[in-house]
């Protein structure tokens, strides 16, 4: 894994915004030396090639997602509760993410190579999801074996990956929707 600084954090960073506002094809290593303040080499030096660079904007902001999701769980009685709550604040975030809407803006011919990271790619994105998730999920006392777990903790993960990459409606009813789901999968009767 690659070491993280505060230049490659705001390298990161730097690059995410002009993707959110110019896309993907914008982002050149000599743009993002000159928006930090930097040389093309030091760029290199930090994030490695383009490849790299699109992977850590990737999870820099799942990072920011997981937060979210960390902060509505955390406190949490009831984990239905805490599924909805975590859902719909991963939801809202989505619906008004400038970079989420550039990679998912690539299904309509805007020529990113960043929808794999989501879609094809995506076992770095799932399982950090699902470790997050699966720490909040531990005290509450599920009654689940292991194995079965696993599988409603990854159906809650995808679910609410497919509706940010999708949304259908708001995300509050959707979050609504994801917690009926997963009361069912999680509290079986």
């Amino acid at each position: 894994m690659a070491r993280v600084t505060v230049l490659r954090t705001r390298i990161v960073e730097a690059a995410g915004a002009l993707t959110g506002a110019e896309g993907w094809g914008a982002v050149t290593m000599g743009r993002l030396a000159a928006e930090v303040g930097v040389s093309r080499q030091t760029v290199y030096n930090e994030v490695g090639g383009k490849e790299a660079l699109a992977e850590a904007m990737v999870l820099h902001e799942l990072d920011r997602f997981l937060a979210a999701v960390d902060a509505e769980m955390s406190g949490q009685d009831d984990v239905v509760e805490a599924v909805r709550r975590a859902a719909n604040a991963v939801l809202t975030m989505a619906a008004d993410d400038p970079l989420l809407r550039a990679v998912l803006s690539s299904t309509h011919g805007a020529g990113t190579d960043l929808l794999p990271l989501l879609t094809t790619h995506s076992a770095a994105l799932l399982d950090t999801a699902a470790a997050v998730i699966r720490g909040h999920l531990e005290p509450y006392d599920l009654a689940l074996p292991a194995e079965r777990l696993e599988v409603g903790l990854d159906m809650v993960v995808r679910l609410v990956l497919s509706h940010v990459m999708q949304p259908r409606q708001s995300p509050e009813r959707t979050a609504d929707d994801i917690a009926w789901v997963a009361g069912a999968v999680l509290r079986p009767t």
